[in-house]
């Protein structure tokens, strides 16, 4: 539990650089992805995610779309304004919910791939509360032995 409680505050003290920030750095990004345990075990196994070398390219638009591919994969880019000199991105789940009906996260910045990320950065913050408060709505069974028929008349 201690180290969970380290790891939401690493997030919020990430998300925090980010917003302060006026425009990415290869140290911040680089930062951003050792808090992504999917790149972690990338890293550890030896093969190299390809992020690194974007980053090193300075594509930063190309490095915060690849996080979001690589680290939350189940999450798209909803929307990207830019409105009154800041950008606005949303992630969602669900992309073809309506948006009064869709949970996003979302985060704005005067840089775009700053946005990006602070959006990235909210779906693991919120991700890590969800799994530590939800509990199984439906009970585990285990799986019967024998057929399974279906009885339903769909005529």
């Amino acid at each position: 539990m201690l180290s969970r409680l380290k790891h939401e505050d690493d997030l919020e003290a990430l998300a925090d650089r980010v917003k302060s920030a006026i425009a990415p750095t290869p140290d911040l990004l680089y930062d951003v992805m050792n808090a992504c345990p999917r790149l972690r075990v990338i890293n550890r196994s030896g093969k190299v995610s390809g992020i690194d070398r974007i980053i090193e390219a300075g594509a930063w638009n190309d490095a915060a779309l690849a996080l979001i591919a690589v680290e939350i994969p189940a999450w798209s880019i909803r929307r990207l304004i830019r409105e009154d000199g800041e950008w606005f991105c949303s992630l969602t789940k669900e992309p073809n919910l309506p948006v009064t009906l869709d949970d996003t996260r979302d985060a704005s910045h005067p840089s775009l791939p700053l946005a990006i990320i602070g959006a990235f950065l909210d779906v693991r913050r919120r991700a890590n509360v969800t799994r530590e408060v939800s509990e199984p709505t439906v009970p585990r069974l285990r799986p019967a032995l024998g057929l399974a028929v279906g009885c339903d008349n769909f005529s």
